[in-house]
């Protein structure tokens, strides 16, 4: 069952009990991330994350992972564009240690300046990893290019740059100011009482800051092409359309389309590309929603001498996918999300961060048969009409390989009439 409660300083807290798990899985998602951030400072988010295990005015980072080791627990973060996630998985009877600890690093962390700098150099090899793998820099690179000169376009880890500049300070000042009570979200799923949560959370979460902050600047999606020639084996390609936001009705069309184009090994374009061709060994696509935007990405590997046949095959792929649904091929993608979110339902953390994920994007938890229902409603018209939307935007095309050009959008794009 699932409960929300807010606490007296706005900060809400969602329980999602499962009496038959002896686990209990607890994390805060903070409406803040990458495309928060001012130009000077990008990467702080992450940063922030790092340090947040780094010690507070009461545990050293040692005595925090003991804490949590020494009950079997595990704890982890993540940051992303618009929110970052700090939680644990724990015994059921250890739930009020992980949220202490949780209200510790969001109100007590020193920010010590040594740890500072050798964190930064961990980030810092983090850039540096990225940067060496081209099936993971060509996402930066993708982001930078369809959304220009903005925050949304920046890379969540920062530039070597900025991770660089960033100051003690600075992240006192940030946690301070940016992780307000109304920003916040508790989610807690297992084997634990809602009024239990409420109360260890109250006397837990007391110093937060009140005060909403302001929204993001608006994402502006533009596309284009770039690329970063490398002495390489093969060509990684990523090709973009400015998709529909989390908040938009046809979020869940987009997903369906997306598996139909690219989410399997029935897809379209692996059975297309890579069985009936062998020009790639990895093909999918992936359906991108955010706050105010989105987008319909295709990522594809191949070799140098067949990116040029690639490109031709997967835009007449494209050409004809509206036309061309079937409602087999509907049903088989509304089976596979279906069975995809009802697998999540049996893990703890999945159903923790779907409930936190959930409500910070629409302010309510929609019920599994909701859910299900909307799946259900996608039509085969609700999929040719955003069909023809998303593949009449202007492409994004990036390439990170041993090509040194790559066709005109104009080559790429549909050209719907």
């Amino acid at each position: 069952m699932i409960e929300i409660s807010k606490l007296s300083n706005g900060m809400h807290v969602i329980t999602d009990t499962v009496k038959e798990v002896e686990t209990v899985s607890i994390g805060i998602w903070c409406k803040v991330g990458a495309r928060y951030e001012p130009l000077k400072i990008t990467g702080i988010s992450h940063l922030l994350e790092h340090m947040s295990f780094k010690g507070t005015t009461s545990r050293s980072a040692r005595q925090m992972a003991e804490e949590i080791e020494n009950v079997g627990g595990y704890m982890n973060a993540y940051t992303g564009l618009e929110a970052t996630a700090y939680y644990f998985r724990l015994l059921k009877e250890d739930a009020k240690l992980g949220i202490d600890i949780l209200a510790d690093i969001l109100q007590n962390s020193i920010m010590d300046e040594k740890e500072l700098e050798r964190e930064k150099q961990v980030v810092l090899q983090e850039i540096g990893r990225t940067y060496d793998s081209p099936d993971d820099i060509i996402f930066d690179y993708f982001g930078s290019i369809a959304y220009q000169d903005q925050p949304f376009g920046r890379p969540v880890l920062g530039t070597k740059e900025s991770v660089l500049s960033i100051t003690s300070q600075n992240l006192k000042d940030y946690i301070y100011n940016e992780y307000t009570a109304g920003r916040l979200v508790l989610s807690v799923s297992g084997n634990i009482e809602h009024e239990n949560v409420m109360k260890f959370a109250e006397n837990a979460f007391s110093k937060l800051k009140v005060e909403e902050k302001t929204l993001p600047q608006k994402a502006v999606y533009s596309g284009g092409v770039f690329v970063d020639k490398r002495a390489i084996e093969q060509e990684n390609l990523l090709i973009g359309f400015e998709g529909v936001s989390n908040q938009d009705e046809r979020a869940m069309t987009q997903k369906v389309l997306s598996l139909i184009l690219g989410g399997g090994m029935s897809s379209r374009l692996f059975y297309e590309i890579r069985e009936k061709r062998g020009l790639v060994y990895s093909i999918f696509s992936f359906a991108a929603t955010y706050l105010d935007t989105g987008y319909l990405g295709i990522y594809a590997g191949t070799g140098k001498e067949q990116t040029k046949e690639l490109l031709s095959v997967l835009k007449d792929e494209i050409v004809k996918f509206p036309s061309t649904i079937t409602e087999e091929e509907i049903l088989r993608a509304k089976n596979q999300l279906k069975a995809q979110f009802l697998m999540k339902l049996e893990k703890t953390f999945s159903r923790c961060e779907r409930n936190a994920k959930s409500f910070l994007n629409y302010g309510k938890i929609q019920t599994n048969e909701e859910v299900l229902k909307e799946i259900e409603a996608v039509s085969l018209m609700d999929l040719q009409n955003l069909s023809y939307t998303l593949f009449s935007s202007k492409p994004t095309l990036v390439g990170v390989g041993p090509n040194e050009t790559l066709p005109s959008l104009e080559e790429i794009a549909p050209a719907f009439k």
